[in-house]
């Protein structure tokens, strides 16, 4: 584009840059405008005109010739040649250009949008249409192209009968009501004591399809599992026998009250309970020395029927904190063979490898509360004060009775007041007296080992109700039961050469203990 007509030189500059502009937006607006200095009486003409050099003709013929020589197409940077090459050429104009500029012409370029109006201002129309919902036959015939099972499991209850039973488990089903009454099998469902789980898979229409049940067998290594199923022609029965899987547990508690009440309130099976006070019977006193703010740690053993908890097997690892001091144990069975050739027993052990093993257990019975301790007592029956030398453990009758060190049965048979009695000499003069037993389970002469079952407590005797007395001497001076405990034994340290093996169990010890730990806080929190 060129021209030689006179024209004001910044006016066309700015014209032709508004043009530029215009020319860069034009794609993203509908409309450009680019206005004209008013005194040519010109108004808005669209950018797109300048598009092409014969348009461009067109607004020279309307305008005049635009001051500024263009050698090329429209650019910024020609468009600043030009100006510079016309400023030379005419510097007289540059005064006039200035003045019209100053007169308040001037080159605006902008984008216009095409108007709609406010959505909020246009008209609402509410249309309804009515909708016809699927005919329900056709759906109902669907759904029953498909069936599913139903499992459930419950517990048994002591008031339970078949029919209440399977009540209880959404069943409906008149014919296995009938046979959990007549099969033999079967009838274990509801023997014996309640509590045992019952699960079972019905189908869609609350019929019995299968029901199984577990429960521990006289192998601690097996249990027993009842299966019933229907069949072509009604129900079939079995009883299986299958190995349990191993697994381990951790758990944590605080004292309050008492041990048992600590492990109730942390779901622990008394049989941890109980093997806690044995581990560390040495160290604790736990029916006189236990204090509100005790606590312990543990990782047990479960043994698992097809995933269902039926039995507990050994405390792993467990530490206690009595009066401000922890005491930590660790199972731990050496590998190899003994002396005798038989597989190295296994036994508790500090986590530095010291035996826990005491010459004596604290007590003849499992952990449990005692009525009678050693010392002067009104006695019930010779209605008189007399010493009581000796402990009174409380047991139902049938409860196993054990001996609390090695040694040699030196009477067995009645005596007096003791009623059914054992008398057991053991090492360096010391003799212990199992008294008010209803069966005894030994005879004279038997050599026995701690912790072996040597009678059954009952209430023969001098005794108003069924309970162990035990009694402790020293050369046959009696002595405080409950300080027999203390005694050391001979058992020795891990062997050195298991103690590799030995230390690498106990650093997982220390983070097994410390995981269960944070089970208590977790809870506190």
């Amino acid at each position: 584009m060129s021209g030689s007509c006179p024209t004001d030189i910044i006016t066309d500059f700015l014209y032709q840059l508004a043009i530029l502009v215009g020319l860069s937006f034009a794609d993203q607006y509908q409309n450009i405008f680019v206005r004209w200095p008013l005194h040519l009486r010109v108004g808005w003409l669209p950018v797109s005109l300048y598009r092409s050099p014969a348009l461009f003709a067109a607004r020279c013929t309307l305008f005049g010739n635009p001051a500024l020589r263009l050698s090329g197409p429209l650019t910024l940077s020609g468009l600043l040649s030009a100006l510079a090459d016309s400023l030379r050429r005419h510097p007289k104009r540059l005064t006039t250009s200035l003045a019209v500029l100053l007169l308040g012409t001037g080159v605006t370029a902008f984008g216009v949008a095409p108007l709609a109006p406010d959505a909020a201002d246009l008209p609402v129309h509410q249309i309804l249409e009515s909708v016809q919902p699927l005919p329900t036959q056709a759906q109902t015939d669907t759904l029953s192209d498909f069936s599913f099972n139903l499992f459930r499991t419950e517990s048994t209850r002591s008031s339970d009968t078949a029919a209440t039973l399977l009540k209880r488990l959404n069943l409906d089903d008149t014919s296995a009501a009938a046979f959990l009454r007549t099969d033999p099998n079967a009838q274990l469902i509801l023997a014996g004591r309640p509590g045992k789980n019952v699960t079972v898979e019905a189908s869609d229409s609350q019929q019995l399809l299968k029901l199984s049940m577990r429960w521990p067998s006289d192998d601690e290594a097996l249990f027993k599992r009842l299966v019933i199923e229907r069949t072509a022609t009604g129900f079939s029965s079995r009883i299986e026998t299958a190995p349990y899987t191993s697994s381990a547990r951790l758990a944590s508690g605080a004292i309050q009250t008492s041990l048992f009440a600590a492990t109730d309130d942390a779901r622990i099976p008394d049989s941890v309970g109980v093997q806690l006070a044995e581990i560390f019977s040495g160290d604790i006193d736990f029916r006189r020395a236990l204090r509100k703010g005790d606590r312990f740690n543990v990782v047990y053993e479960t043994l698992e029927a097809d995933g269902e908890a039926l039995r507990t097997g050994r405390v792993l690892s467990a530490e206690f904190v009595n009066a401000g001091k922890a005491y930590q144990a660790m199972w731990f069975q050496p590998p190899g063979k003994d002396a005798t050739g038989a597989p190295s027993k296994g036994s508790y052990y500090t986590l530095d490898g010291q035996s826990l093993r005491r010459a004596y257990l604290s007590s003849p019975v499992e952990f449990s509360r005692i009525s009678s301790g050693f010392s002067m007592r009104f006695h019930p029956i010779l209605q008189k004060w007399r010493a009581h030398l000796g402990t009174d453990f409380a047991a139902t009758t049938g409860t196993p009775a054990r001996t609390v060190g090695d040694g040699v049965v030196e009477f067995a048979g009645v005596q007096n007041g003791y009623g059914n009695v054992i008398f057991i000499k053991h090492r360096s003069g010391h003799e212990t007296v199992y008294a008010h037993l209803s069966k005894i389970m030994v005879q004279r002469g038997q050599s026995v080992s701690q912790g072996q079952t040597v009678g059954l407590v009952g209430s023969t005797g001098w005794a108003t109700g069924p309970h162990l007395h035990f009694e402790f001497r020293v050369n046959g001076t009696q002595q405080d039961p409950m300080s027999i405990a203390k005694l050391g034994g001979d058992a020795s340290p891990v062997p050195s050469a298991a103690l590799p093996q030995f230390k690498q169990l106990a650093a997982g010890v220390k983070n097994q203990l410390l995981a269960a730990a944070s089970i208590n806080q977790t809870r506190a929190e």
